[in-house]
């Protein structure tokens, strides 16, 4: 997620300060993404670098405000306007997918850490109250991809029966980096 462009997308409400700015990321995005307000500052600083934000006036309690930049407006409507694309990689498939082949690794405790994870997961999230559509719909999402998480887990454990560890490929690369020749 970038907390990059949705600070920025805040901003174009009106100039806020640090503190203030993540107050305002937090209840739009639900209590359950905590942001740390030094992330928010040094953020800030590359926006600001960036051309993305200004510094504005200083309030007498200290507080430095920053506002949008036509930049910035471009960078967010951009932003909001493409598609997620799915992670690259996903760590557990991967952590998992190895485990099935490494010998003395053990898929079978890791889909159970895993599954014991998902569920405490889960249920925190159907358990919290959401006082705004925002936080639902965050939580929402949260909790259905516990859910799916815990499908997804079932049918490891089904083709966990499957699995057999295994070695190192017998039949070398064809490619890789050429041996180093020294001169005589």
């Amino acid at each position: 997620m970038s907390i990059r462009l949705s600070l920025l997308a805040i901003l174009e409400l009106g100039p806020c300060y640090g503190y203030q700015l993540r107050l305002e990321f937090e209840r739009r995005t639900a209590p359950t993404s905590p942001l740390n307000v030094g992330q928010v500052y040094a953020t800030l600083d590359r926006l600001e670098r960036d051309g993305l934000v200004v510094k504005r006036q200083q309030d007498a309690a200290g507080h430095v405000y920053y506002a949008i930049t036509g930049r910035g407006r471009d960078a967010v409507a951009e932003w909001l306007a493409e598609p997620v694309a799915p992670p690259a990689r996903d760590e557990l498939a991967t952590k998992l997918a190895l485990a099935l082949t490494l010998p003395g690794a053990d898929p079978a405790a890791l889909i159970a850490a895993q599954r014991t994870l998902a569920t405490e997961s889960l249920a925190a999230h159907l358990a919290r109250e959401h006082a705004t559509l925002a936080e639902r719909l965050v939580g929402d999402a949260l909790a259905l991809a516990a859910e799916a998480e815990l499908q997804w887990l079932d049918r490891c454990e089904v083709l966990l029966a499957e699995a057999s560890p295994y070695g190192l490929d017998s039949e070398p690369p064809r490619r890789g980096r050429p041996a180093q020749t020294t001169a005589l």
